[in-house]
């Protein structure tokens, strides 16, 4: 049986325990600790991902990093837990709830390299890190004649691979690097989001609780959403959900929402890079109804809809055109 937060005890906040989660799951907990007027503690936690060191795409990727925090978060072990969104499984548990989605950072990737050289010009040959089947693809189409390598580590490693000499680029998200710090490295070239998008969610946190939690923290969590970027990345994801592809499916979708619109990138992708399926679309959210009767949690408005369903809705539509046009037979099947 879970044990009831005591008035006054910190929050126990779960996280993986890599330098980049630790960093990230801090921001969170101090701006909670600021809301709540109660301290926040970090909770490390051991998931499958960090302990199993094969590509993500052997062990599968859904839930890889998610699914033992999750655990302990159900058995009492913290209270609530940050996960990066674009590493959560499209399906919440029952019992479970994003009570906040804090704004999103940079969602772009960014290619290192040693000498600045762009990653259209690496000779052939040239050996760039990336362990992500949306990146694989997106690699091959943009350096035709570079050789991918599959990596796993955190970003230090990886960084240091180039740096040596033993890889000519990584490729990383940009969040990443800033939420450690670390965006004076090397040589950096933003992909801009027009040509290059990214998976759904990248950029942005999920903070997760049991959906009942006690009131005063539900309530100070929802101080955390950011509306605009919860309704992007609910779009984005029901664009993954509707293709029934999986979080290592070669895809890319990135919304971003400008007063009562949304503009919708997606692609889905060939691994080898030669063919691609995309959409540039941009939907009306019903003349700002959504933002005005849309809660942080994606709670029923008071007239009984919910705003977030018209939201998924939109995503799922954007699903339904890519599938109209073949997106299923480039899409492997989970």
């Amino acid at each position: 049986m879970r044990t009831p937060i005591r008035p006054g005890a910190p929050i126990r906040l779960g996280t993986r325990r890599s330098a980049l989660a630790q960093a990230q799951s801090g921001h969170v907990a101090d701006a909670l600790a600021k809301i709540i007027g109660r301290p926040v503690e970090l909770v490390p936690i051991v998931s499958e991902g960090d302990t199993n060191r094969a590509s993500l795409s052997e062990i599968g990727g859904t839930g890889v990093f998610a699914n033992r925090l999750r655990e302990a978060l159900v058995a009492g072990e913290c209270d609530i837990l940050v996960h990066s969104l674009k590493d959560l499984p499209t399906a919440q548990p029952d019992g479970l709830v994003i009570a906040a989605t804090p704004v999103r950072e940079d969602a772009r990737d960014v290619a290192i390299t040693r000498d600045g050289t762009p990653l259209h010009e690496l000779p052939a040959g040239a050996r760039i890190g990336t362990g992500a089947p949306r990146r694989i693809a997106q690699v091959r189409r943009r350096a035709p004649r570079a050789e991918t390598v599959d990596i796993r580590g955190n970003v230090d490693s990886r960084l240091e691979r180039v740096a040596s000499g033993e890889l000519d680029a990584v490729i990383l998200a940009a969040a990443g690097l800033s939420r450690l710090g670390a965006d004076s490295v090397l040589h950096r070239e933003h992909l801009g989001l027009a040509e290059w998008p990214t998976a759904p969610g990248q950029g942005s946190l999920a903070v997760e609780t049991l959906t009942d939690a006690p009131a005063d923290l539900l309530a100070a969590l929802a101080e955390l959403d950011d509306e605009d970027t919860r309704i992007a990345v609910t779009v984005e994801r029901a664009i993954l959900a509707g293709l029934e592809a999986g979080c290592q499916a070669p895809m890319a979708a990135h919304a971003q929402v400008t007063g009562d619109s949304i503009r919708i990138r997606s692609v889905v992708y060939e691994p080898a890079g030669t063919g691609r399926i995309g959409i540039d679309v941009t939907e009306s959210l019903n003349g700002g109804y959504i933002r005005r009767n849309g809660s942080g949690n994606g709670a029923s408005a008071a007239d009984g809809a919910d705003p977030m369903r018209a939201i998924r809705d939109i995503g799922m539509s954007a699903a339904h055109r890519l599938l109209e046009q073949g997106a299923a037979d480039l899409l492997p099947r989970e």
